[in-house]
């Protein structure tokens, strides 16, 4: 499966999260009125921000993780907190997502109203992660100013001191004088290139040289669209399990009971959208039954492109979770195989699992390797080979919240190089006449045409005759048929747009072997 992949950061040492819980425990009771949300926010955004959590407080498994999660809250402030319940723990979602979405613009707030720029670098990370909060609920949100005023206060003076109580006191009002008199204030758009991408980049909460990159692959108002897209709260579409024959009616039926709202897919039958209620579908058991599965549409559409069909051999390259390989499967109708080779061993136990649950590992065999040395030690081709490589994920920033943030520049270069090796390996995989299909789940050029194109150019005429019929290893085999049309690029690629489709951002090239 295509991974946003998270390339080395700093993370907390030991020492720093026992000077963190040191730092908060010189308060050991808590007023009680504090909201314990807040509290597990705060805390949640060091983890996030540190240690390279993800903003969600959902597993795989569709669990709660909220026993670990206030475990951790307990050591770092020092003191015990009552259990989230479950509307308390989406809205802790909704506050961390959210304010890591807002954190560039928001931190351009807190530093103008710290009026100095040391003072803001130098603060202490539970302090600016309480503020941030703060800001987010007045300015994002339109909260009650003086509640949020008021309970931001008392945790800070109860998870640190009182001194940093009446710091966030005060920047908190002015805060609120300054949104009271709509006076917020904002880099303005002028300058050069690059004085209005920093300008831009702090206005929609991006950084800069994703900005930069978006308007010059797409215009500066089509960039604007996109990171106004990536900011919008996410929706979620949920896909039927037609191996244990349920139907997209019968999941219908089950959202209508559950009173989730719901929208139907308008390009895969099985596929129903989601935009708010997936923690009563969890909670209602449909994902742990394997009744249905998370998976967005343009995943869905990946796997149309890649058109399984019952009895073929099908390898998925870097397959962990493993959502592609579940459709697939379930696409086989009990006749051939599906071949899920991944390097993490953890993640292919989860495979496992999850296809027994979903009663299609009849015909899913996992294989723990590394790509790149199992296709030159193997001797066996197959029908159709699947490279889900490894990407930036900048097509899916919206339900990453957190990603942009964990993305550098450098990382393109990197992953392209990988991508490279990893394209001619799986190439080695597919038979005479057999389809390779590379996909990605960026929006980037370079990670996804510019790829196939030199991938293509690796793989010449080799010899005169074929160069007479001009005949190569690997052709495009256009997109047109298997997915809408709306989908289909000028060259025959599959490519999702995040603005223009209200789908993650992907894309999908289909080549077939001719020798």
């Amino acid at each position: 499966m295509a991974q946003a992949v998270s390339l080395p950061r700093i993370l907390v040492s030991t020492d720093a999260s026992k000077a963190l819980s040191k730092q908060a425990a010189s308060t050991r009771k808590p007023r009680t009125s504090i909201s314990t949300k807040k509290r597990v926010s705060a805390v949640r955004l060091m983890r996030i921000q540190f240690g390279g959590a993800f903003a969600d407080l959902l597993n795989k498994k569709g669990k709660g993780s909220g026993d670990n999660e206030m475990g951790y809250v307990e050591r770092t402030l020092g003191f015990r907190t009552k259990d989230l319940d479950d509307r308390d723990l989406r809205l802790v979602t909704d506050i961390v997502g959210g304010t890591i979405r807002w954190r560039r613009y928001l931190d351009h707030l807190i530093c103008l109203l710290c009026h100095d720029e040391k003072t803001f670098s130098s603060m202490e990370p539970l302090l600016l992660q309480i503020l941030r909060i703060g800001f987010y609920e007045i300015v994002k949100l339109d909260m009650p100013p003086y509640a949020v005023v008021d309970e931001n206060v008392r945790l800070a003076k109860v998870a640190l001191r009182p001194g940093a109580g009446n710091l966030v006191n005060g920047i908190l009002r002015k805060l609120v004088l300054l949104k009271d008199n709509n006076s917020l204030p904002l880099p303005k758009l002028e300058g050069n290139d690059r004085a209005q991408a920093r300008a831009l980049a702090t206005i929609y909460s991006h950084p800069v040289w994703m900005v930069r990159r978006w308007t010059k692959y797409l215009g500066q108002e089509e960039a604007i669209k996109l990171m106004v897209w990536n900011n919008s709260d996410p929706s979620f579409s949920l896909r039927a399990n037609s191996r244990k024959g349920v139907t997209r009616a019968d999941l219908v039926m089950q959202l209508n009971l559950l009173k989730v709202p719901h929208e139907l897919s308008l390009h895969l039958d099985e596929f129903i959208r989601v935009k708010t209620g997936l923690q009563n579908v969890i909670q209602a058991g449909l994902l742990k039954e394997g009744l249905c599965a998370v998976q967005d549409e343009s995943a869905g559409l990946v796997v149309a492109v890649v058109d399984p069909q019952p009895g073929q051999s099908i390898v998925d390259c870097c397959a962990a979770p493993g959502g592609k390989t579940l459709y697939m499967a379930s696409r086989l109708s009990g006749q051939g195989l599906v071949y899920a080779i991944d390097i993490n061993k953890g993640r292919l136990r989860i495979l496992n699992e999850t296809a027994k649950l979903h009663q299609v590992n009849s015909v899913i065999r996992t294989i723990h390797a590394d790509l790149r040395t199992f296709a030159d030690n193997s001797t066996v081709k197959y029908d159709k080979v699947l490279l889900d490589a490894p990407c930036s994920g900048l097509g899916v920033l919206s339900k990453r919240a957190d990603l942009r943030w964990n993305r550098r520049l450098e990382d393109m270069e990197e992953l392209k190089i990988l991508q490279d090796e990893l394209l001619d390996a799986a190439s080695l995989l597919v038979k005479p006449g057999g389809v390779l299909v590379y996909s990605t789940c960026s929006i980037d050029p370079e990670e996804n045409e510019e790829r196939v194109e030199a991938f293509l150019l690796r793989h010449p005429v080799r010899s005169l005759a074929l160069y007479m019929c001009k005949s190569v290893e690997f052709s495009i085999d256009p997109a047109d048929g298997l997915v809408p049309s709306d989908f289909v690029t000028k060259h025959g690629f599959f490519s999702s747009d995040p603005v223009k489709h209200s789908l993650d951002g992907a894309f999908a090239a289909r080549l077939v072997r001719a020798f």
